[in-house]
């Protein structure tokens, strides 16, 4: 190497001549700085950038042609060459593949496994590994693979291949495959190169070629990711792929029990060790409450979470979410090679560039096999032309070839006005080569029979050739037909809410504070208790000249003298309300405010009052639900004052924004203010929303309005498959997505259930009242192949039952409900409805309306977004 560096060729440093010093050049007393810039050449002038071309052509980025690396193509290029339909030792094929690809056995190794865990090209056998616990494949000489059907049908076809000289020359290898599927977003791809990087997520492959028909239709699409490993995903953010995008990706968790939570899928990418492991991080520092793990995970995963008492499995699953790698973001890039250069295509794009290279494929196909026939067809002509014209007796007397071709061209010229092409040289060559024993067993019949049938499959072939585009999709459809059961989608797309890690984060600490000192935090263990917090917590402090701030909880903070208050705070909280007494200066008024903290800028002073010098905050208290109280004044007494003692209602404050001055509450001087009695929520009830999108309930007007909610309210939830459970308004609830009716819980409400039941093999009918069960309990029975067909409320419902098989000439039944059955218990069968063959039941409408009673009250008047919660009818058709 030394030698190359200082050949002329590779010369790495050029000395400039230039000097630089402080006085004039040559001076005695002016030293002279022997500094010289130095110019890079050689190697790293332009190998460097050879180097990155090579890795981002040859190594890590796919192309959009076959959508694959170059490790990739020459695996399956060697697996092709070597396939005769039974399993080879991986060690086999890593060592044929060796012939192709010039970057050791390693490599291909790891390469060929990924590709075998894909499940769609390479059939395996043996150990190869666990995508979900991430545990390794068994050695290569231990392992077996053979390419599959699919791949056998879809990837490889030589007549339309473009081959190369492999990288010794010694063997030609493809320069991309033809395959006719757009399998680079069927496998996704991650690649890092040399400044450049590529990461395009899997998709399913029935959408894919779902959507590959509507493009050649001309019809728009869309296109998501599909991970193997499951879960639950929200595109929302995709970006088609390109950069710029995000896929948050969630692990499924199932409530087993009160205390036991199941991962039965995990996020792509990570596997049950380093879910495992951050789980366990996230216990060790607090942020949630664990008891144990048990990592069951075999054929299918399970992780089961085991929680101490008392520790909601809501709460626990939103902090498991926000904590741990139960939810990550990942962010593609779509890169790949196009024209031996990298670019970024959006996913769509990929989609029709691939269906297109497969019309085209199957076009070139169609005319490579139309060629065939059509050389086929014109020597099978020849030759029954050569042997029924008895031809070949005429060159019996010709002594050399030439004569030979000579004659058979003459005695050939009186026929061939009907061939499709020219007879040639090389086509009188093989007349010649045809055996005598042939020629004697000439059937014309059967040869007649023979070039028919290729006229047809040419006609055939000529018609597909005109309308490739159907020919095209009959191709895809039947790609979907033979394949597409083996890959139903894995990832269920969802929309997630986003998760506040100070509302779910486990209370892992205590906040304390010394007030003589003025200092504040959870370290300060021998003073003053003031509440249970985390390390991720807001606090809020009151001050009594009427400052109050936000800061971050910490070990210890000086925050001053003077606290009146001091609680964690909670963000866009409108429901705990601040009710305050304030004296303006030293001599103001005094006045009184009711208000609400939702949002403030952290570690900035604000004030209740009016900023006044000498202000002072007379009562202050804090209701976390709205309460208003009756307080106390005392006035200092004065001359001609009459009522020196008054009471005062905060419940005829109105509540505003915190920067509201207040109302007067007198001008007089305040001796004192104390409580004279508690008051109850002036907020009412709290009104609860239902978003179907992401299955959470919330109070910010999204989805269907439930109702107005009290301490002791409760959810009913009615499921798809026939039970029912009930819930408190929590926010951070969690529901399944089998729900079939979601309202507020009236104990007094009739419900009426057609059903079949699997038991007796017959539809029945039943009327009943719920009672409340945190469980769920099944009203169709416990059979799990029953099901309900009618889930209503209304007062008289009414069925209309149409009958089929045998009894479809039966005339329909109508069915009067409340007739036809009694209100009994949620518990009993019911009472079957018919004998017959049922094919549908509907609902009709009621023509008994409900009795008015004999006093009527003056209904209150009702708002739009209570229309719901009233006890109009409701219905469900499955």
């Amino acid at each position: 190497m030394k030698d190359d560096i200082n050949t002329p060729n590779n010369e790495a440093l050029e000395p400039d001549h230039e000097s630089h010093g402080h006085g004039e050049e040559g001076s005695e007393n002016t030293p002279v700085a022997d500094t010289r810039i130095s110019h890079l050449r050689g190697m790293y002038k332009s190998w460097f950038l050879d180097y990155a071309s090579y890795v981002i052509l040859e190594r890590a980025v796919p192309h959009i042609h076959d959508g694959l690396k170059p490790v990739q193509r020459r695996i399956l290029h060697a697996m092709r060459r070597m396939d005769d339909g039974r399993y080879n030792k991986v060690a086999n094929i890593i060592g044929f593949t060796m012939q192709f690809h010039p970057h050791g056995d390693a490599s291909i190794g790891d390469a060929l496994v990924q590709l075998g865990q894909k499940n769609l090209l390479i059939d395996t056998q043996g150990n190869w590994g666990n995508v979900a616990t991430g545990d390794g494949a068994a050695a290569a000489r231990y392992i077996e693979a053979r390419l599959t059907k699919f791949a056998h049908e879809v990837v490889f076809n030589p007549k339309t291949t473009h081959w190369k000289m492999s990288y010794d020359g010694r063997n030609k290898e493809p320069i991309t495959l033809p395959v006719k599927f757009p399998l680079l977003l069927a496998q996704g791809v991650e690649g890092i190169a040399v400044g450049l990087a590529s990461k395009i997520l899997p998709h399913n492959f029935n959408e894919l070629i779902d959507a590959s028909i509507r493009h050649l239709e001309g019809k728009d699409f869309e296109l998501f990711p599909d991970f193997p490993t499951g879960g639950m995903a929200d595109v929302s953010r995709y970006n088609d792929g390109l950069r710029g995008g995000a896929v948050k990706i969630r692990a499924r968790i199932v409530k087993e029990d009160s205390r036991t939570l199941n991962i039965t899928d995990i996020p792509y990418g990570k596997n049950t060790s380093t879910l495992i492991e951050t789980i366990i991080k996230a216990n060790e520092k607090g942020k949630i409450k664990i008891k144990k793990i048990d990592d069951n995970t075999a054929e299918k995963v399970e992780i089961l979470i085991h929680l101490p008492p008392g520790v909601s499995t809501d709460k626990t699953i939103d902090a498991l979410y926000a904590f741990t790698d139960c939810e990550i973001s990942i962010s593609p890039n779509s890169c790949l090679i196009e024209d031996n250069t990298p670019k970024f295509l959006p996913v769509s794009q990929i989609l029709k560039q691939n269906t297109d290279q497969t019309v085209h494929l199957l076009t070139r196909e169609l005319e490579i096999r139309r060629d065939e026939l059509l050389e086929s067809w014109h020597f099978a002509s020849l030759e029954r032309i050569f042997i029924e014209n008895k031809i070949y007796q005429k060159i019996e007397d010709c002594e050399t070839m030439e004569a030979i071709i000579q004659t058979i061209d003459n005695g050939l010229k009186p026929f061939t006005a009907n061939l499709r092409r020219e007879v040639t040289r090389d086509d009188i060559i093989k007349l010649t080569e045809i055996k005598i024993k042939r020629i004697s067993r000439f059937d014309a019949h059967k040869a007649d029979e023979y070039i028919s049938s290729l006229e047809e499959e040419m006609e055939q072939i000529a018609y597909n050739l005109e309308n490739i585009v159907p020919y095209s999709i009959n191709y895809f459809k039947h790609i979907k037909k033979t394949y597409g059961k083996n890959y139903p989608r894995q990832t269920e797309l969802r929309s997630f809410e986003s998760i506040e890690a100070s509302k779910v984060v486990v209370k892992n600490e205590k906040l304390y504070i010394n007030r003589n000192e003025g200092f504040m935090g959870t370290s300060l263990r021998r003073d003053e208790f003031v509440c249970d917090c985390s390390d991720i917590d807001d606090i809020i402090i009151f001050y009594k000249d009427g400052r109050y701030l936000i800061t971050k909880v910490s070990d210890k903070a000086f925050i001053g003298k003077g606290v009146m208050h001091l609680a964690v705070f909670k963000k866009a909280d409108k429901r705990t309300i601040y009710n305050a007494v304030y004296r303006d200066g030293k001599s103001g008024p005094v006045y009184v405010k009711r208000f609400a903290v939702t949002g403030i800028t952290r570690d900035r002073e604000y004030n209740i009052t009016k900023g006044t010098k000498g202000s002072d905050v007379i009562y202050f208290s804090v209701n976390p639900n709205g309460e208003a109280e009756v307080l106390k004044v005392t006035l200092k007494p004065k001359a001609r004052m009459r009522n020196v003692v008054f009471d005062y209602d905060m419940a005829d404050l109105a509540i505003k924004g915190r920067s509201a001055i207040g109302n007067i509450l007198t001008k007089h001087t305040v001796q004192k203010v104390s409580l004279r009695k508690k008051g109850g929520s002036t907020l009412g009830g709290r009104k609860i929303w239902f978003d179907k999108d992401v299955l959470r309930l919330n109070s910010d007007n999204r989805g269907d309005y439930l109702g107005e909610f009290h301490a002791d309210d409760l959810i009913l939830v009615i499921t798809k498959d026939g039970q029912f459970y009930h819930t408190g308004f929590d926010l951070t609830n969690h529901y399944e997505d089998n729900i079939l009716i979601i309202e507020k819980f009236k104990a007094d409400k009739v419900w009426s259930v057609a059903y079949y039941d699997a038991d007796q093999k017959f539809f029945y009918l039943k009327r009943f009242q719920l009672e409340p069960s945190t469980k769920p309990l099944s009203f169709i029975g416990e059979n799990s192949k029953s099901y309900p067909v009618q889930v209503t409320t209304v007062d008289y419902p009414r069925l209309e039952v149409k009958f089929g098989g045998d009894d479809k000439n039966r005339d329909k039944m109508i069915v009067e409900v409340d007739e036809f059955i009694g209100v009994k218990s949620v518990k009993a069968r019911g009472k079957r409805l018919t004998t017959y063959q049922v094919s549908k039941i509907n609902e009709l409408e009621p023509i008994i309306t409900k009795p008015e009673p004999e006093e009527i009250e003056e209904p209150e008047e009702k708002t739009d977004e209570h229309k719901n919660d009233s006890d109009k009818d409701q219905m469900s058709l499955f």
